[in-house]
């Protein structure tokens, strides 16, 4: 640890000369989730139109397991992020930044950790540094992460009360304000659009029933694999379409040349040509749930999962359907679903799916006057 203690020594002292840069009516906005601008930050940016804007959005897949060259060249986009850090009054997050937690800003600098999903659902950050899933202990500390945020936001109160035991943060630096891509599951102008453009590629989906599952990333999916092979066996694809949205780094093989595993729409734009949507333990539920898509639980490893990462809500109370057994989960797909129980669950998880882009924006705009 000593290493990472003269580095972020070094980055602090070249980050003091940047910082002699006059602050600008500028928001930084930093990802580590994509290389693309994301909804949210896309959302923001156009609310936040009065206002110089600048998107860094760059992934290091890996973390700090990622390859030598790869940190290299992330070190390099480090500096830009300074730079933009050291010039703007206000730093919006949507996931954790060395840069912001490493360095010490000016004190006219805002920064606010909106996070990537709605909800929570699997545990992360500082509740899991001693499970598999999670980072290393002395690592997270020694690169203080999830530090120095001014506050950080949240869907509910209880929402609030888990992240900020994964952000390590006090409760009272918890903010309760939903993320701006709910707006979109309001909107018939985007919602026609990205129908029209997933049936122009997939125009089968516009005569059967679909069903989309998004299953959690692992580090280890050799029973993902077999597990999801099982489910394709027993989906009836003379009434339903079969989506797969696996994670960008999955390397998950389907046997089945029925199923259509699309790799160019974002879970999210296939929530809108959706019938049931099936999961596990991803947080993109909430979405789907609140567009009105009945949800149901393939949790074949759930216990094994709790052991490696854990859960930050009581998964019985998940709506819905759950079963680990393939074929029952398949036949439970042609059941009554109970949709007062899923807007009972999203009302207590989501407590604002109105106008979320301009609250938060409004927000935001206190703290550049």
């Amino acid at each position: 640890m000593i290493v990472i203690k003269i580095f972020i020594f070094l980055m602090n002292i070249i980050y003091f000369f940047i910082k002699l840069i006059p602050c600008k009516d500028k928001i930084v906005m930093i990802s580590r989730q994509s290389n693309n601008v994301n909804n949210d930050f896309r959302l923001l940016g156009e609310a936040l139109k009065e206002y110089e804007v600048v998107y860094l959005c760059k992934t290091l897949d890996d973390g700090a397991d990622s390859s030598f060259a790869s940190k290299i060249k992330y070190g390099f986009h480090m500096f830009r992020q300074m730079y933009h850090l050291a010039s703007s009054k206000v730093c919006i997050l949507d996931s954790y930044c060395p840069a912001v937690s490493i360095l010490k800003h000016k004190k006219e600098l805002t920064i606010i950790q909106i996070w990537h999903s709605v909800g929570s659902m699997k545990s992360f950050g500082y509740n899991i540094l001693s499970k598999e899933e999670g980072s290393d202990d002395r690592l997270a500390r020694a690169m203080k992460m999830h530090n120095n945020y001014s506050f950080a936001c949240g869907s509910s109160k209880d929402t609030i009360k888990t992240l900020a035991l994964g952000f390590n943060l006090p409760l009272e630096k918890m903010k309760i304000f939903t993320l701006p891509r709910i707006d979109l599951l309001k909107d018939d102008t985007y919602e026609t659009k990205i129908k029209a453009d997933i049936y122009a590629d997939y125009p089968q989906l516009k005569d059967k029933k679909n069903i989309v599952y998004a299953p959690t990333f692992r580090k280890d999916e050799s029973s993902l694999n077999d597990k999801l092979n099982d489910l394709v066996r027993y989906i009836d694809f003379e009434r339903y379409n079969f989506i797969v949205k696996l994670h960008p780094l999955s390397k998950v093989q389907i046997e089945n040349n029925n199923v259509i595993n699309d790799k160019k729409y974002s879970t999210f734009d296939m929530i809108f040509i959706a019938d049931k949507f099936i999961s596990d333990y991803s947080c993109v539920i909430y979405e789907a749930g609140i567009k009105g898509v009945s949800l149901y639980f393939y949790n074949y490893d759930m216990e094994n999962y709790n052991d490696i990462r854990g859960f930050d809500l009581d998964y019985r109370t998940v709506p819905g359907y759950t079963e680990p057994d393939p074929q029952k989960l398949a036949e439970d797909l042609d059941k009554e679903y109970d949709f007062d129980k899923l807007n009972s669950f999203i009302k207590h998880y989501v407590e604002n799916t109105d106008n979320c882009t301009d609250k938060l924006a409004n927000e935001i705009r206190k703290y550049m006057k």
